[in-house]
């Protein structure tokens, strides 16, 4: 999971940013499943996708409130 900057994301279009965030939400799925199984060798990972998710939904929520 690569560290995007959020300057970065208010690039990307809002589509673009909802397809990121669904993509990211199935990888935390994987991410906690292998972390059950004691299969995760940097259980940190969860974090920082969880943080990148969080970024995103931001950017989307400004995006949003900019349009209307």
């Amino acid at each position: 999971m690569p560290h995007v900057k959020a300057n970065s994301m208010r690039e990307m279009s809002a589509e673009e940013v909802r397809t990121r965030i669904a993509e990211l939400r199935e990888e935390l799925f994987n991410l906690r499943f292998r972390n059950s199984m004691k299969q995760l060798d940097n259980p940190l990972k969860i974090r920082e996708g969880r943080r990148e998710v969080a970024r995103l939904m931001t950017v989307l929520r400004e995006k949003e409130r900019g349009a209307k």
